[in-house]
């Protein structure tokens, strides 16, 4: 029987193709919402994670189930091979609050922020008369707006510092793919995703306090200045309509199309009520036309003010439309309480409550570097050992004694190294929970 051709170019595209993949899933950001600790949460923060990715989508892990026996440790070893940039660890501590950490990975920082209120869509919806429906908004990221988070008046020696701000503004940029005005279309950006930090300047208790509101919107757009009825039969309406039960009127019936726009029930003439939109704001924007593509000298004439004709014929016709902001949830009220140097672990940047002194942190920065020391040498030690096993391996192998024994030895040189990867962040279910203010308290101390 002839042996089988293997297709060798088609094997190099495909690595080319798994290349090009990488090299534009490392420039996306992507997320991971996670339950910590799924059977204490309770079943509205449960709903919470849910509400929280669906506004998150579409690069994050929408299907992610969590299970009792899963550590921190299981998720930060998979935030590499899937190309998980951020971490938002949702959780419950032991008087009730609701906690949210928002890390960095894989070296941190991490934000934690108490969950003061939220609401949850279910909840948006019912406050609604019109709720929005389902459609496709939720293919593209939203449009992140951020507003206030650098107050004119901080200071490097103030409560919140100005470079906590800078810090702040940085993560929650990098949340999602920064947009390019000139190459996105209008028509992939379908929502909004607010951020607006609340700056009271009245009373000096809320004055220096970190405090987000959260809120996540639908873009829906029309023409402004034409009745309901005109707008009907416009096809680019008619396209972009997500519910509609009948794209085209039926005028079988009708002898004339005036009889269709002037209705005979508003007196023959059509309802003055009609034209007017309830609408948030109205915009002009170019319509998506072709353009002539101009050679150098056109582009030179056209700089120097000789070609102002062509450039008035080629400029796209503009039209107004109006923008409506339909919320679709959640709500959430955030209060930062501190700021960890490491993901979810490490030294302690910045915190709301407690504040150190110069002697104070001096001593925590010892500690940090004896600790950080002592971990570098039981790395080396490590490593030291295993180079040790491979080489006695080898031997073992010259010599004709390998066997199954090796494969129980390898699986204890995994285990040994492992142990030193993730000392830090070892324990039980309730040690990767959230902590409330007390816990914050000894994790300062130490």
């Amino acid at each position: 029987m002839a042996k089988a051709r293997t297709k060798k170019r088609t094997h190099v595209r495909a690595q080319n193709a798994s290349a090009t993949a990488k090299s534009s899933m490392s420039k996306t950001p992507k997320s991971m919402v996670i339950r910590v600790g799924a059977a204490q949460v309770g079943s509205s923060v449960s709903q919470l994670v849910k509400d929280v990715r669906l506004m998150m989508e579409p690069d994050t892990a929408v299907r992610l189930k969590e299970r009792k026996s899963n550590r921190l440790r299981d998720y930060t070893a998979m935030t590499g091979p899937l190309g998980v940039t951020h971490l938002m660890l949702f959780s419950k501590s032991a008087t009730g609050n609701t906690n949210m950490r928002l890390a960095l990975t894989p070296r941190g920082p991490t934000l934690h922020f108490k969950v003061e209120n939220y609401s949850l869509c279910r909840d948006v919806e019912k406050a609604l008369k019109r709720p929005r429906g389902g459609g496709q908004d939720h293919k593209t990221p939203p449009l992140l707006v951020m507003n206030n988070f650098n107050s004119p008046n901080a200071t490097e020696d103030s409560k919140v510092p100005k470079r906590l701000e800078s810090l702040t503004t940085t993560i929650f940029q990098s949340l999602f793919p920064p947009i390019n005005p000139q190459a996105t279309p209008l028509s992939s950006i379908r929502r909004v995703m607010l951020l607006n930090r609340e700056l009271t300047a009245g009373s000096d208790e809320e004055e220096d306090s970190y405090v987000l509101n959260l809120r996540h919107y639908a873009i829906s757009t029309k023409k402004t200045g034409v009745s309901k009825r005109i707008r009907r039969l416009d096809p680019k309406e008619i396209r972009s309509r997500e519910k509609r039960k009948s794209a085209v009127p039926n005028l079988g019936k009708l002898e004339d199309a005036a009889d269709y726009l002037l209705d005979p029930s508003a007196a023959g003439y059509t309802s003055a009520s009609e034209t007017e939109l309830d609408t948030d704001a109205e915009v002009e924007i170019a319509e998506s036309t072709t353009k002539k593509v101009l050679t150098k000298r056109e582009l030179q004439r056209m700089k120097s003010g000789e070609k102002a004709k062509a450039q008035k014929a080629n400029a796209p016709e503009v039209e107004k439309r109006a923008v409506k902001l339909v919320e679709l949830g959640p709500r959430m009220k955030l209060r930062l309480i501190k700021v960890e140097e490491g993901l979810c672990e490490g030294r302690v940047m910045w915190h709301d409550y407690i504040q150190k002194s110069e002697e104070e942190v001096k001593s925590l920065d010892k500690n940090w570097a004896k600790k950080k020391k002592e971990k570098e040498e039981r790395k080396k030690q490590q490593r030291e050992n295993i180079e040790k096993k491979k080489q006695e391996k080898a031997k073992a192998r010259a010599e004709g004694k390998g066997g199954e024994d090796d494969e129980d030895e390898e699986d204890v040189d995994m285990d040994d190294e492992d142990e030193w990867l993730s000392d830090d962040l070892e324990g039980d279910e309730e040690g990767i929970q959230a902590q409330d203010d007390d816990d914050d308290d000894e994790s300062m101390e130490e």
